[in-house]
């Protein structure tokens, strides 16, 4: 028996690494390189989904949209793989704010600022600690 599919945000996260408004240097440098190898040929993709960074029961909304917007959702080799393997069609939401074009144009947004984040990036950074107890130091 499969776990069930999370499925897809219906909206992106206050801090997706994909929205354009999300200040520079939030997320450490590892997590914007995982985003350039989704813009790769289909087959060249890393072949599980990228999970949302706020909420990992969830697709992340951003990627889904952004991999959509290159054609379709089938151009995202995790999204067929999961639908080869017996999960339910994965429904793809409507772009509802600004994102990158590609994980490329968000990864190099993100990367600007990673040695000396603003003030905005700390304070983000702030209140994502504050809500999700996982993203907190150990």
């Amino acid at each position: 028996m499969s776990a069930p599919d999370p499925g897809v945000r219906t909206q992106p996260c206050e801090a997706c690494p994909y929205r354009k408004d999300v200040p520079s240097g939030v997320w450490m440098a590892e997590e914007y390189l995982k985003l350039p190898p989704y813009d790769a040929p289909t087959g060249e993709q890393p072949p599980v989904p990228f999970m949302c960074h706020a909420t990992p029961d969830f697709y992340c909304h951003g990627w889904a949209v952004t991999g959509m917007s290159r054609g379709h959702a089938y151009e995202l080799l995790a999204i067929r793989l999961l639908e080869l393997f017996g999960r339910r069609p994965i429904a793809i939401p409507e772009r509802r704010v600004p994102l990158f074009k590609s994980g490329l144009e968000a990864a190099r947004h993100g990367l600007r600022a990673i040695n000396r984040p603003g003030k905005r990036a700390k304070a983000t950074q702030a209140r994502l600690k504050a809500r999700y107890g996982r993203l907190r130091e150990p």
